[in-house]
């Protein structure tokens, strides 16, 4: 059997890939909003899985409101040291804004050992303390996204955007639903489908369409 690769420069495998995606969503049929289409697509360039054209779901102006944020000097809080570290702070260090992530913080998880609660769930109390603007980021634990619901309803949190797409099977598809159901401007992956990388790279899209020096 004869195999043929295409001759791609290294410099254009995104770009073809990104030319493949968008002929494929074109062939099946499927309608995108084009200003969501740059993150819709860079989560199936992440994940190869096209599914995540109709799992994501997006609150009304939410890019637009996050570039604003994110303008303002707002920060991002993940809730894992993977997704904090695939996250390019290029864009967000220009606006004085930065990257931070709580989970294994020394205090975080003597508190959460001594409360019995996990993690995830402190370092979303720590970072509402931090008198910010917050764009949060979860791709790994549903308990994150409960406790940023209760502290929404308890006035602690005003987030500018929860990114929502832990991946599981543990309370993750009841977690994303209570998100939804608040009046923060969210983008979820509904289901149990998501992880740390696309947290990432739902943050990276947002992040590429604010800068100027890319071409793409």
């Amino acid at each position: 059997m004869k195999i043929e690769l295409e001759n791609v420069r290294p410099m254009d495998i995104e770009k073809r890939s990104f030319e493949i995606i968008t002929q494929e969503l074109k062939e099946s049929g499927k309608e995108i909003d084009e200003k969501l289409a740059p993150i819709i697509k860079r989560v199936i360039h992440t994940t190869a899985d096209f599914e995540f054209a109709d799992l994501l779901a997006f609150s009304d102006d939410v890019v637009e409101k996050t570039m604003e944020a994110i303008k303002n000097g707002a920060i991002i809080v993940t809730d894992t040291k993977m997704a904090m570290a695939g996250i390019n702070k290029k864009v967000i260090h220009k606006y004085g804004g930065d990257v931070y992530c709580f989970i294994s913080d020394d205090d975080v998880a003597k508190e959460a050992k001594e409360r019995g609660v996990t993690r995830a769930s402190v370092s979303m109390e720590k970072a509402a303390k931090m008198g910010k603007d917050v764009i949060f980021a979860i791709g790994n634990a549903p308990t994150a996204l409960v406790r940023l619901y209760e502290m929404i309803n308890e006035g602690k949190v005003d987030p500018k955007l929860i990114i929502g797409v832990p991946v599981g099977f543990v309370n993750v598809v009841q977690s994303k639903e209570l998100i939804m159901d608040t009046n923060v401007p969210y983008i979820i992956a509904k289901g149990r489908k998501g992880g740390s990388t696309i947290a990432a790279c739902i943050c990276n899209a947002i992040l590429y369409m604010m800068d100027e020096t890319r071409g793409m």
